[in-house]
């Protein structure tokens, strides 16, 4: 064997140092590729890239974008890296609209993907497929949402309505000094009117908070160490999802709604009972498109059939009542806002002999305006993540970035920018007047995404 020196410690030692110096090379070899392109970066951290404190649990995802969004104050772009791989987030509006509508076509996946093979339950759903199966699946979901549907769930909604308000009179919430967890109730309930709407079931989450259908929604979204690793995988890393094996709902939520919506069908095919629910609209989709060469990379059967009820159940359940929740909690803060939605609901209800109809509901600009400005100062959805599917000359700009470059779109930075909402921390449900909506840039307020991709329901 050739030695370097005469000393076995001292070769050792060397060769521990020139590795070293590789692999600090190596994982810092593409650290100036923003800079070179013109675009500002946040300055990055060997092996980790700007990635370390989500990493460590210090801080979530969101509001690590949150605070790379502030850090790029004035500007339109910010590069980052998670280890060594550039990412991309974009400030502004304008160039926000570009990616998520007038350019679709560049940026038509998400880069945030699951297990294809192992979590057709993660991969197959509508929010997180990839095209061409996107494109040709979205079209046959989208009459599930059109307002005669919408109409004709909501009477099925209000019996469960009312056992929501019988609860609520059995808390006995006269009085002052009463402290209550309204994420949990609220929680309840929406589960209750997805369970009744998509499933045609009789939940009793409000009865009985520890039901299985209630446990499998709060797993889904209990933020343990593996859990965020999960997600992290998900979304940031979906390189590393075919070794990682991360289940986008969990083990064990994965495994109960495969259990109970094969139960439903079974039952409601047998019974031939029609509900006009979700789980009707997916068997008709099922008998008239099963050999459907259309489609691609998606077949209305097994575990892909079952994603499209798991992503109705979480988008329907948890992220409603988080909604729900916060717009009491403002409401409690701001008696000011209380007492104008409140003559406003109450005048409503004068009109219709004090009945609650879905076109009663639709006449109600205020309510409209508070929960709105609750999406805003609370969004369902934090952040928006998209790829480029080619090279692409970004407008008015000396860039072009390259295909597979992951796009990240900060949705509480821009909700939470005071040239877009002046004193931001401020719950004011009038920044949602037509005259002060028109007032800004439409891509600064995104609830819901923007564009083809858009929150289906």
């Amino acid at each position: 064997m050739v030695l370097l020196t005469l000393h076995w410690s001292l070769d050792g030692i060397l060769i521990l140092l020139s590795l070293m110096v590789a692999a600090y090379l190596f994982v810092t070899r593409k650290f100036n590729y923003w800079s070179k392109r013109g675009v500002k970066e946040l300055a990055p951290t060997p092996f980790v890239g700007n990635f370390m404190d989500c990493l460590l649990s210090k801080k979530s995802a969101p509001q690590f974008l949150k605070d790379l969004y502030n850090y790029g104050r004035d500007l339109p772009l910010l590069g980052f890296y998670v280890f060594d791989k550039p990412y991309l987030l974009i400030r502004d509006p304008e160039l926000a609209k570009h990616v998520l509508m007038k350019d679709f076509d560049y940026f038509a996946d998400r880069y945030s993907t699951a297990d294809e093979k192992n979590d057709r339950l993660g991969y197959a759903n509508l929010f997180m497929m990839k095209n061409p199966g996107w494109k040709s699946l979205r079209p046959k979901l989208t009459p599930f949402f059109t307002p005669g549907k919408l109409k004709k769930m909501f009477d099925i909604m209000l019996p469960v309505a009312d056992d929501f308000a019988k609860h609520l009179d059995s808390l006995h919430l006269e009085g002052e000094g009463k402290v209550i967890e309204f994420k949990d109730i609220c929680a309840n309930f929406t589960t209750d009117i997805i369970g009744r709407t998509a499933f045609g079931l009789k939940v009793g989450s409000l009865e009985n908070p520890k039901v299985p259908f209630r446990e499998c929604g709060r797993k889904i979204f209990d933020y343990d160490f593996h859990r965020s690793m999960e997600f992290l995988a998900i979304f940031f890393f979906p390189g590393l999802v075919k070794y990682l094996k991360p289940k986008f709902l969990g083990k064990e939520a994965t495994k109960f709604f495969r259990s109970i919506f094969w139960d439903v069908i079974e039952q409601r095919v047998g019974s031939g009972q029609k509900r006009n629910d979700l789980i009707d609209m997916l068997i008709e989709m099922r008998d008239t498109y099963k050999n459907d060469e259309s489609l691609k990379d998606y077949k209305f059967d097994g575990d892909d059939l079952v994603s499209q009820a798991a992503i109705f159940y979480i988008g329907g359940s948890e992220t409603s009542a988080s909604t729900m929740s916060f717009t009491l909690h403002e409401l409690a803060l701001n008696p000011d806002v209380q007492k104008t939605l409140r003559t406003e609901i109450q005048d409503a209800l004068e009109k219709t002999g004090g009945k609650i109809t879905y076109d009663m509901i639709t006449t109600l600009p205020y309510l409209d305006m508070v929960i709105s400005e609750t999406l805003r100062k609370y969004p369902s959805i934090a952040y928006l993540d998209r790829v480029t599917l080619a090279d692409y000359k970004v407008p008015n700009y000396d860039l072009v970035l390259e295909k597979d470059t992951p796009i990240f779109i900060s949705t509480m930075g821009s909700h939470y920018d005071p040239r877009y909402f002046p004193n931001p921390e401020k719950y004011d449900p009038l920044r949602f007047t037509e005259e002060a909506k028109c007032a800004r840039p439409s891509f600064a307020y995104l609830p819901f995404g923007e564009g083809p991709r858009v929150c289906i329901g």
